[in-house]
């Protein structure tokens, strides 16, 4: 176990050593309208809700509202997307065992069903409860559809590897099914509802980090190997079936999520500066992080800069919300202007 984690790279840097000192709030808490999450963003940024304990992925439920796991707390946050009101929608999930990563990691749904990723949290890494995708039955209760970490356990990957069970990061609905990233085991994995589960690709020490889907076709966020270089840090692009992945964009330090706007626009989201030398599993440095707007000739550019260590990104209409490691939500406008 003593070195569980020096080789859980740019994923659990999306995860660790971020801590929030108070909980979700049933009550409406005030949206204050800022210009800058840390005095240097590239636009009006706007502080839609706060408080989040141990926050990470998230998505747009089939009511509109914007749903944010809380890995610390065991549970998932709803949130009005025009007044920032945050009320519990579900509780009960397995809590974050490890100081600093874990728990639940992100939230999908298939129709109005809701469906949480939970990641170490398997005996594997000291906890006493199963890494996989959870079905929420009710506003306590849930229920265990897919035992990812024991598949894991029982197909290792090529690439070298420190956590069995692996390390789980982002879940995505697709075409009646899920895809789940491993950013430890550097693959995308394919999970039917029933909770068959399957590799559906497989890569090199890339750290693969967020999904967004159109049609038939897959978008990925690359995080890239420490120290998380610019270069590194790739949209890419594939199909089930195909055998090439196609580099989207590059050139964002430590990427963690991707996401489709309006028209076809594509954006991506980076944690930010990697300071050489910190040990493998620290997030990117504080007031760092990107919103980027993908191009058609694959370079990117910013929509907002200086995003204190973000970890998840979602799109409703012209506004984009950023989930941080901090329990914060922040928006910001964008516009159409199609990648492709």
């Amino acid at each position: 176990m003593k070195r569980l984690f020096n080789q859980v790279v740019a994923l659990v840097a999306a995860v660790t050593l971020a801590t929030v000192a108070t909980s979700v709030s049933a009550s409406a808490s005030p949206a204050a309208h800022v210009s800058d999450p840390t005095s240097r963003t590239a636009g009006p940024g706007h502080l839609l809700a706060d408080g989040l304990d141990g926050a990470l992925g998230s998505t747009v439920g089939p009511d509109g509202a914007l749903y944010v796991v809380e890995g610390v707390a065991g549970r998932i946050a709803r949130i009005d997307p025009r007044t920032g009101h945050t009320s519990v929608f579900a509780s009960g999930l397995p809590k974050r065992v490890v100081p600093g990563l874990g728990g639940a990691t992100d939230v999908a749904f298939l129709g109005r069903q809701a469906y949480a990723l939970v990641t170490l949290v398997s005996p594997d890494v000291g906890g006493t409860s199963a890494d996989g995708i959870y079905r929420i039955d009710g506003p306590t209760s849930s229920t265990l559809v897919a035992d990812i970490g024991t598949w894991s356990i029982d197909h290792p990957p090529k690439t070298a590897f420190e956590v069995p069970s692996g390390v789980q990061f982002a879940l995505q609905a697709y075409r009646g099914h899920f895809l789940v990233t491993d950013g430890h085991h550097n693959r995308v994995l394919e999970v039917t509802r029933g909770g068959a589960v399957s590799e559906l690709r497989a890569f090199g020490d890339i750290v693969p980090t967020g999904l967004a889907v159109q049609d038939r076709t897959i978008y990925l966020a690359e995080a890239g190997p420490v120290p998380h270089l610019p270069q590194d840090g790739l949209v890419v692009a594939f199909r089930p079936g195909g055998t090439g992945v196609r580099q989207v964009a590059s050139g964002a330090p430590l990427l963690v999520d991707v996401e489709l706007g309006r028209d076809g626009s594509l954006f991506a989201l980076a944690q930010g500066h990697f300071t050489p030398g910190h040990p493998a599993g620290s997030p990117a440095d504080p007031g760092t992080g990107l919103l980027e707007r993908v191009h058609r000739d694959g370079t990117m550019t910013p929509v907002a800069q200086g995003l204190d260590r973000p970890s998840s990104l979602e799109i409703i209409g012209s506004t984009a919300y950023v989930v941080t490691l901090t329990g914060q939500v922040w928006t910001f406008g964008v516009g159409g202007h199609a990648h492709h």
